[in-house]
């Protein structure tokens, strides 16, 4: 069974069992200050298990495309990927443990056909200062699946990772690790959960490559290792408790489960081999990179699997809106771009080949995410473009390794070919080899200060732009969230732009941020636009939802982000009553319940910036003070 297989037998499977099938979410979650990427399957859905109610129902079940940045630097290994699936299924107050244990046990080895001998389990060990018990009731019958199996299932506390490197399997099939392996909240581990928050154990699931795959370096084997031979291909959150006010824990009433399972680490499962890049996702990319350098990737390993990551990566951030840029997630998109391209430098490729390889990977998506389908030749457009313009870079780049060619390569100076230049560093110190350039004797300390700065910086700008962290509703963001909607409906108006749509949006705890498709303002008109959200704050207007047919909600006008997908019904938010609709936008909320909210203590909406955000989109930001 290929990965396309895999992805298609799960969503049938949940709906035999009563779950609505939704479409993924963006990569880019336009109203969620939070995170630069959709970065795990149940983030879209997070409101929906803090208590609001899903239009679609309880039992959902979804592939959600994600992207996690942050392992770029780990890509060239056989398990890391900064582009992933996720398959998820969730019950909001319906089914709990017995019902998700059984069914994904018996979607491994009854659909995909793993051998149940090759999968361990891990469970939470409890944690006695704040009165949760040991999850028993996970592990019995995770026991009972096996038994049926004819598996006896040993059980085995290893407490921490750490301690399981020292102690090893001890025959066991079923693992109890403290809150760092096996507890979910928000906040991470038990003591670090937000007051008011559902939170509780979880159940994680790994394959077993066998022995031969250890690596003993990381000490005993045991599935929270790190040494090669497990892989964790899935993860049951169960929502049980809730935190007080006091610090102590409660059970929930209504109980929820969160699962997500990595839809190309059980294709690898699936095949036995612990090399991600093997499944029918990714070895057509990496094929296509074989005839297209004539090396083999035996022997190209590494290369090849960056290129074949970071190409996915940035067809599906194209798909959905993004372009390459030098902020924020077209940084991102931009930097996996050059990495790609850099890589390509390994294989032999110096010339273009994004045309030869985008199709392949859209070939592969096509199918199965329709968005692919209808953007295609708009995505090759955009990535064909920035490498035209990066290989230029390149250029630029050889020429000013020429002014060093008496004195030699300090790190400062490959620094500056790096951040000025776009040259990474590993190319400078190649071509400097090839052109007989000396590098000074510590370049690599001088770089790696300047480069440890450079992400002190970067760091100290993020807590900034992301201070709300994931306490993205409190009051000061429904403010914001408002008063975003606030200002689309006032740019439409006094611009006389009924077409004028949202490019994206970002709000955090100090200002929001609004990208919309015009041409730069004119003073009076930023005034106008400032006059006429106060006008409608002054005016307390009621905020309020209702959930419609999405054919019907888009027949009625309401307004949606450019770019963003839909299921078969939406959250439509209204400002204003009557004849007086000034605002209907769909949206996930949440918002205050009326503008006037928005002028407590005094306060003014006030756009502070006006600028290109990119071709042909304008970008806003705007305070309340």
């Amino acid at each position: 069974m290929n990965t396309q297989e895999i992805r298609q037998k799960y969503l049938e499977f949940c709906q035999r069992n009563g779950h609505v099938v939704i479409e993924r979410a963006p990569l880019i979650l336009h109203n969620d200050p939070t995170t630069l990427f959709t970065g795990s399957g149940m983030q879209p859905l997070l409101p929906y298990l803090l208590g609001q109610d899903h239009p679609q129902g309880t039992k959902l079940a979804d592939s959600q495309t994600c992207l996690r940045a942050q392992d770029i630097e780990d890509v060239g290994d056989n398990r890391h990927t900064t582009f992933f699936e996720m398959l998820g299924n969730w019950s909001m107050g319906e089914y709990f443990k017995r019902q998700q244990i059984e069914w994904f046990f018996e979607f491994l080895t009854e659909i995909v056909g793993l051998d149940p001998h090759k999968i361990y389990v891990s469970c939470f060990i409890g944690d006695e200062k704040n009165n949760i018990p040991r999850d028993d009731e996970a592990a019995q019958i995770w026991q009972e699946v096996f038994a049926k199996k004819g598996i006896e299932a040993k059980i085995v506390e290893l407490d921490s990772a750490e301690n399981g490197d020292k102690l090893g399997m001890r025959g066991g099939r079923i693992f109890f690790y403290d809150d760092k392996e096996n507890w979910w909240s928000r906040g991470g581990g038990i003591d670090s959960t937000p007051i008011g928050d559902p939170c509780g154990p979880d159940s994680e699931v790994f394959y077993d490559f066998g022995e031969q795959h250890h690596d003993a370096s990381f000490g005993q084997a045991h599935p929270a290792s790190d040494s090669g031979r497990f892989m964790e291909i899935g993860n049951q959150v169960f929502m049980q408790y809730r935190r007080l006010d006091d610090g102590s824990f409660e059970p929930l009433k209504r109980k929820n489960v969160d699962f997500g399972g990595g839809l190309e680490r059980i294709a690898a499962a699936a095949i036995d081999s612990p090399d991600v890049f093997k499944i029918s996702l990714l070895q057509p990319i990496i094929k296509k990179l074989e005839s297209l350098s004539g090396k083999e990737y035996a022997t190209h390993t590494a290369s090849m699997r960056v290129i074949a990551d970071h190409l996915r990566a940035a067809v599906f951030l194209a798909v959905d809106g993004c372009v390459p840029s030098n902020k924020e997630q077209g940084y991102v998109m931009r930097r996996l771009l050059r990495r790609a391209i850099r890589y390509s430098f390994d294989l032999g490729i110096e010339q273009n080949f994004l045309e030869e390889v985008v199709p392949v990977i859209a070939d592969l998506y096509e199918a199965d995410f329709p968005e692919v389908k209808e953007n295609r030749e708009s995505i090759i457009a955009v990535l064909v473009k920035e490498e035209k313009a990066f290989r230029q870079t390149l250029r630029k780049g050889l020429r000013q390794m020429q002014h060093y060619i008496d004195d030699g390569l300090t790190g400062e100076e490959l620094f500056t070919l790096y951040d000025t230049f776009g040259f990474p560093v590993e190319l400078s110190t190649e071509e400097a080899y090839k052109q007989g350039i000396k590098l000074s004797d510590n370049w690599r300390a001088e770089f790696d200060a300047r480069m440890a700065e450079q992400r002190q910086r970067s760091k100290t700008a993020r807590k900034g732009q992301f201070s709300g962290g994931l306490e993205g509703h409190d009051p000061i963001h429904l403010k914001y969230h408002t008063a975003t909607h606030l200002l689309g409906a006032a740019l439409r108006k006094v611009l006389d732009a009924p077409d004028l749509q949202q490019h994206g949006s970002n709000i955090t705890a100090e200002r929001l941020r609004f990208d919309f498709n015009h041409d730069k303002l004119t003073s009076e008109e930023k005034q106008a636009v400032e006059d006429q959200v106060n006008a409608w704050i002054d005016a307390d207007l009621p905020v309020r939802f209702a959930v419609y047919p999405t054919d019907e909600a888009l027949k009625m006008g309401a307004i949606g982000a450019f770019g963003e997908r839909y299921g078969d019904e939406v959250k439509v938010y209204s400002i204003g009553e009557g004849d007086n609709i000034i605002s209907f936008e769909v949206c996930g909320g949440p918002h205050v319940e009326h503008t006037g909210v928005l002028a407590e203590g005094g306060k003014r909406f006030k756009i502070t910036k006006e600028e290109s955000s990119s071709a042909g989109i304008r970008r806003i930001k705007a305070v309340l003070r």
